[in-house]
Order: structure tokens, then C-alpha cells, then sequence
């Protein structure tokens, strides 16, 4: 039975897949950053959205109780057609809370993601950083003894 010999790797060879390495790594960490960043900044458009149509439907719920309240004391076609517009808009405000909530919730579970891979990409660029700074140290030259 012929035993194929196996490729031993050489220096260049492998100094140029670390060189590779290091650079992609640079590549993630730089790209996970801006995702990041991203991520952050819509989650925060999110937030205030909800903000907004919080208070909106806030708004919109006292204007449905007193139109409610005017439409019942007195039934005038005028009253009632102003209670319909307010279930109208308030509805409206109720499924746009709906989207944003998904929306919040879906970006929610990217930035986590994100989050987390940023820190792990930070925290192997700073070992290499450590092992690099461990490594390229030079060396300390030894004192001569002179001969007594």
C-alpha cells in the first residue's frame, strides 16, 4: 500500500493565512461597529415612534370619551360622525402600535445578536493585540562577565 506523504506547510504559506486572518477579523470588527451603530440608531427612531403614538393614542382615547359622551347626551348626526372619526383615527393609531411593536421586537433580537458578537469580536482583538505585544518584545541583552 502506498502512504501519500504529507505537505508540510511553509513559513510564507502561513504567514500569509494569519496576515489573512488578522485582516478579516479587523474587517468583522469594523463591520460588526457600524451594524452596531445601525441597530442602535433605529432602535432608538423605534422607541420614539412608540413614544409618539403612545401619547397620540392617549390623546385620541379622552377625544373618544367625550365624543362619546356628547353623542349620548345628544344624538345629532354631527356627534355621531365625529365619534366614527375618532374610532376611525384611533383605530388606525392601534395597528401603527402594532407594526412598531414588531418592528421594536424584531430589532430587538438583532441588536442583542450584534451586541454580543461585537463583544466577542472586541475581545479577541484585544488578546491578539496582548499576545502580539507579548511576542514582539525585544530581546534584552545579557551583560558580558568579565574574566577575573
Amino acid at each position: 500500500m502506498v502512504v501519500k506523504k504529507k505537505s508540510v506547510v511553509k513559513n510564507v504559506a502561513l504567514v500569509k493565512a494569519l496576515d489573512t486572518s488578522l485582516a478579516n477579523l479587523e474587517m468583522a470588527t469594523a463591520n460588526g461597529s457600524a451594524a452596531l451603530a445601525l441597530a442602535m440608531k433605529n432602535s432608538k427612531q423605534s422607541a420614539l415612534e412608540g413614544k409618539r403614538l403612545s401619547k397620540k393614542r392617549v390623546t385620541l382615547a379622552k377625544r373618544r370619551k367625550a365624543a362619546a359622551a356628547r353623542a349620548q347626551k345628544d344624538p345629532v348626526v354631527a356627534n355621531k360622525s365625529a365619534l366614527k372619526a375618532v374610532d376611525k383615527e384611533l383605530a388606525a393609531i392601534r395597528k401603527e402600535v402594532a407594526k412598531n411593536r414588531a418592528a421594536k421586537a424584531a430589532n430587538f433580537e438583532e441588536l442583542s445578536g450584534l451586541r454580543t458578537s461585537c463583544r466577542r469580536l472586541t475581545a479577541y482583538t484585544k488578546a491578539i493585540a496582548a499576545a502580539d505585544k507579548v511576542l514582539n518584545k525585544p530581546k534584552k541583552k545579557t551583560k558580558k562577565r568579565k574574566a577575573a
